[in-house]
């Protein structure tokens, strides 16, 4: 698709193929096919990607009329840095709908509505059309398109109440440690999280400043190392890691330089 002058001009396309409310092992799934010139689309477990160059994010729980989606999207471009798109959703009611995402703006975490869904289009909401412009340095324009969703959901003959991605992940409590309870200035420190609900955003501050985001894998888990620089100040330093829109323990950690 060719750019215009001052906007992006996407092809966009939605078909829902929608059962009765259902909460199962397999509650079906939603395949994204973007169409977003010069940004290219991948994501975290438990979605995947699909063999027409799509990905598909498969059903956590709900009904025709909220389907919560399991992994996040990462949006690579030419904004540099990924923009990661976690706690997917879609609210569906009579053809419409929209599709909510949790991401960090500002260097603070939000969720907000990304695009508005009416019968075979998908278009970007004035902040979804906000958030890409500010991310990728092109502009978008509320109403652009975001690609083709392709939302499939099976029938079951006994709906049940749908368990959270919360309630889904009891076995591994939450638990955070670092590498290295003290070292020198000009060293790396790592620090690992486990027991974290897959897909979620945790942000990473360093001394009070969020410095780094990370997705949660599949199992439940982030490592993230960094630089601790040559002019690091001896003595205390902490580490917070914070779940974005989670309700799970957060974690303070700390560590010496000396």
């Amino acid at each position: 698709m060719a750019k215009r002058t001052g906007a992006v001009a996407l092809a966009a396309g939605v078909l829902f193929a929608l059962g009765a409310p259902v909460a199962v092992a397999d509650a079906g799934s939603v395949e994204w096919i973007p169409a977003v010139p010069g940004v290219s689309l991948d994501v975290t477990a438990p979605a995947v990607r699909a063999a027409d160059g799509g990905v598909s994010f498969p059903v956590l729980g709900g009904g025709a009329d909220a389907l919560e989606l399991g992994g996040a999207a990462l949006l690579d471009g030419p904004g540099g840095q990924p923009l990661v798109l976690a706690g997917l959703r879609l609210r569906l009611s009579g053809g419409e709908g929209e599709l909510y995402a949790r991401t960090v703006v500002d260097g603070r975490a939000r969720e907000l509505a990304l695009a508005d869904l009416a019968g075979v289009r998908a278009s970007l909401t004035a902040e979804g059309a906000d958030l890409l412009s500010s991310w990728s340095g092109t502009e978008f324009q509320e109403g652009d398109g975001l690609g083709e969703f392709e939302v499939t959901v099976p029938q079951e003959e006994s709906p049940r109440p749908s368990p959270s991605p919360v309630e889904r992940r009891e076995t591994e409590p939450p638990a955070a440690v670092v590498a290295h309870a003290a070292l020198a200035p000009g060293t790396r420190q790592t620090v690992t999280a486990t027991g974290l609900t897959p897909g979620a955003v945790v942000l990473v501050a360093i001394d009070g400043d969020t410095r780094y985001q990370d997705t949660v894998d599949a199992e439940g888990r982030i490592a993230r190392s960094f630089p601790v620089y040559d002019t690091a100040v001896v003595g205390e330093h902490a580490i917070e890691l914070t779940q974005v829109g989670v309700d799970r323990p957060d974690f303070t950690l700390g560590f010496t330089v000396h």
